[in-house]
């Protein structure tokens, strides 16, 4: 029944307030689908709060959830499509109008990302996108493997841009589904292909853009296991620069469209042959910087007096030698004439105590007859012989008497 109401008889705000609660929460819990535009996560708390707005009209509404609830909901990245189980309530106390989430479910699309990205988390685990695992893309590959579908936008784009880039380039085409249930396997199979040809250095799978849907071929945890397991490199172009299929984190590079992955795989021949151009200019300056700095040295050597007359040094040298020369045989002479002089005076001095010297101032000198020197009276005997030795000869002479010396009568 309709509220009466007057500006004399207002009726109380308790009643207004207490009447809507009753009839919003008569409404009961109810499945409503949204799209999240805002998850709030309020650290310490077991509270959190999304927002969710409705994905034709403009109608968002802010959604009470709890930790357990929303972690049950798996990753709900913004933007996710969910079905949320809600209580509408109103707040007594200040007669809002609040939602309580008592369940959420991504929906749609949003299930999908939620199934992708718990298999990109299953994947990382793995390590399978590793970026220390990433291979190199060769500068020049011998042939470039294309895994594509036949005569789509994709493969017109990467054999026009390459030709393009590199004439003589090599393209090994592999075709294979790139849309529907069989795709995963067609390009897989496509994959294992090309990296079993030896001469195929790098491989492209390129696919134009999509909806989500149609781009889950390269999401398959098949497909990711087989690029991941190519000894050759892989180039992901699948899609535009928003889409990011799984196949893009596995590969050894992410080109935008593809007409980036053929400017990742060959260089561009008129850019390269710039870039030698601009290397011979400069290794033409250089090597005629070099000669000039060289020359400059030559002269600089050959303006120094040595150069000038090589001879110099010579004759400069020459006068030191006869200069060093002189003084050594001046050094030798005095040496051997001190050393003359000191022979000669050693030589007087030794003649001056020789017995020949004592001889040649008159004395004898006594020898028995067996050669011994007598040089006391204890050493002869009377009527015995001994030798007197003269400066020239010798007198035997016959001993008559031996007569000792009284040293106390000697005069002092």
């Amino acid at each position: 029944m309709p509220l009466t109401s007057s500006p004399e008889q207002p009726q109380p705000l308790r009643d207004i307030v207490r009447l809507l609660k009753g009839w919003v929460e008569r409404t009961g819990p109810v499945w409503v689908e949204g799209q999240v535009i805002q998850l709030k996560r309020r650290a310490g708390s077991n509270m959190h709060f999304l927002t969710l707005r409705d994905k034709l009209a403009d109608v968002s509404v802010q959604v009470s959830i709890d930790t357990a609830t929303l972690d049950a909901a798996g990753p709900v990245p913004e933007g996710t499509l969910v079905a949320a189980y809600v209580k509408a309530t109103v707040f007594a106390g200040n007669g809002s109008l609040t939602f309580s989430c008592r369940d959420l479910r991504p929906s749609g699309e949003g299930r999908l990302l939620a199934h992708l990205e718990q298999r990109k988390r299953a994947l990382q685990a793995e390590g399978l996108f590793n970026p220390d695992l990433r291979k190199r893309l060769p500068f020049l590959p011998r042939q470039i493997g294309l895994v594509t579908a036949r005569e789509s936008a994709a493969e017109r784009d990467v054999v026009e841009n390459v030709r393009r880039r590199w004439p003589g380039a090599v393209i090994v085409t592999r075709h294979a589904l790139m849309q529907g249930p069989q795709s995963a396997e067609q390009v897989a199979e496509a994959v294992r292909w090309c990296d079993a040809q030896p001469e195929v250095d790098v491989i492209i799978v390129a696919r134009g853009g999509g909806s989500l849907e149609d781009l889950l071929p390269f999401s398959d945890e098949g497909l990711v296991r087989a690029v991941f397991a190519c000894t050759t490199p892989v180039v992901s172009a699948i899609g535009h620069e928003t889409d990011t299929p799984i196949l893009d984190l596995v590969a050894d590079w992410r080109a935008s469209t593809p007409t980036d992955a053929a400017k990742k795989v060959v260089p561009d021949a008129a850019e390269e042959a710039r870039i030698i151009d601009i290397g011979r200019e400069r290794l033409r300056a250089a090597i005629a910087t070099k000669v000039r700095t060289e020359q400059q040295a030559l002269e600089s050597l050959r303006s120094r007096p040595v150069l000038r007359d090589p001879s110099g040094a010579v004759v400069l040298a020459s006068e030191r030698v006869a200069e060093l020369s002189g003084r050594l045989g001046r050094g030798v002479r005095r040496a051997v004439e001190k050393e003359q002089d000191h022979l000669a005076a050693s030589l007087a001095r030794v003649r001056a105590l020789s017995p020949r010297a004592t001889l040649q101032r008159g004395y004898a000198i006594l020898t028995t007859d067996d050669g011994r020197t007598v040089a006391s009276i204890a050493d002869v005997e009377p009527d015995e012989t001994i030798i007197a030795r003269l400066i020239d000869g010798d007198i035997a002479v016959a001993v008559i008497d031996v007569e000792p010396h009284d040293h106390e009568q000697e005069p002092a």
